[in-house]
């Protein structure tokens, strides 16, 4: 029997995956950030977090790393291809990392909700992002040409428009009792200080968590929370645009997977603005959930990297046996 490893390294959590080359998933692990470019964990602490996840799945599966018969990391921080060089060097200096396939962590969230590969993804979560694949497997990564999405810039134009608010430059708007609830101070001019002080350790991340309360206030029908969320959408409907026509894709309806903490929020506001965007140059695209975590479509890299067919019940073996949803939330 031979064996698969799937690795999903993100800003929040890396996550690894051990499963039969039939699609049944035998070990995993979970350890911290295993993106490269994060500059408060560095290079180094990054993969260690990745080899650290990629152990405790072999163990856990009770396996050596000469039994994989294909491996595949979905990394972000490859974006540029010293990347990708710097990756292969140091992943290849483990048995278990030696030729694998190495593609940028949207790329894995894409094949997570369609097994094909083909299609575009649009990933939203700390941050965003967007992937793109064709039937001929030509794909693009947005990377740094995406400007600055996800959690973390609902967040950060919510607590924007508080402080207008806060100078009388904008009308009143809940997200200000939103946010001093969340954060737990009293006053707007403690919030500007919390967040931009010079003791101030909050980590864009941290702030992200504050995206939930804007999209409940969105929902709620406050006017400034809804025209935040509407305009990300649609930021986020341009690039899935633009991935789709790098690899050929525009002009035709594809697949559209969406990925990511951010999506998994009730309101189907963002989403529904986003889908707008799209369908406006390309009606019929089809909205995809995620079928899969993102660390199950890495498997599924693996096993196409092997050259071999995927065996008939895969994918509901893969369902099966995904381990609880709670190892892959943040």
């Amino acid at each position: 029997m031979g064996y698969l490893l799937g690795v999903d390294a993100g800003n929040s959590k890396t996550i690894a995956l051990v499963a039969e080359t039939d699609g049944r998933i035998v070990g995993w692990g979970r350890r911290g950030c295993g993106d490269i470019s994060n500059p408060r964990v560095g290079e180094r602490a990054a993969l260690d977090n990745v080899a650290a996840a990629v152990g405790a799945a072999l163990e856990a599966a009770g396996i050596s790393p000469e039994r994989l018969a294909g491996s595949a990391f979905a990394m972000a921080g490859a974006d540029w291809p010293e990347d990708f060089a710097f990756l292969e060097a140091e992943l290849g200096l483990h048995p278990w990392g030696r030729g694998a396939a190495i593609v940028n962590d949207a790329v894995g969230a894409l094949c997570s909700g369609s097994p094909s590969g083909v299609g575009v993804a649009v990933v939203c979560g700390t941050y965003a992002t967007s992937a793109a694949r064709s039937a001929e497997g030509r794909t693009w990564h947005a990377s740094f040409w995406q400007e600055p999405g996800g959690g973390f810039a609902l967040a950060d134009r919510a607590l924007r428009a508080i402080f207008r608010t806060e100078l009388g430059i904008d009308p009143p708007t809940s997200l200000t009792g939103a946010a001093l609830a969340h954060f737990g101070l009293d006053r707007v001019e403690e919030l500007l200080h919390t967040l931009t002080g010079r003791d101030s350790t909050l980590s864009e991340s941290e702030v992200a968590r504050f995206a939930p309360a804007v999209l409940d206030a969105a929902v709620g029908g406050d006017p400034t929370a809804r025209r935040i969320v509407s305009a990300q959408g649609t930021t986020l409907g341009d690039y899935a645009l633009a991935a789709a026509r790098q690899v050929g894709l525009g002009g035709a309806a594809f697949d559209l997977v969406l990925a990511g903490g951010v999506f998994r929020h009730p309101s189907s506001l963002l989403r529904a603005a986003l889908l707008a965007r799209v369908e406006s140059v390309t009606p019929g695209t089809r909205l995809v959930r995620q079928s899969f975590e993102p660390a199950v479509g890495a498997l599924l890299l693996a096993l196409e990297q092997t050259g071999a067919a995927p065996t008939p019940g895969l994918l509901e073996r893969l369902a099966a046996t995904t381990p609880p949803g709670a190892l892959f939330q943040t």
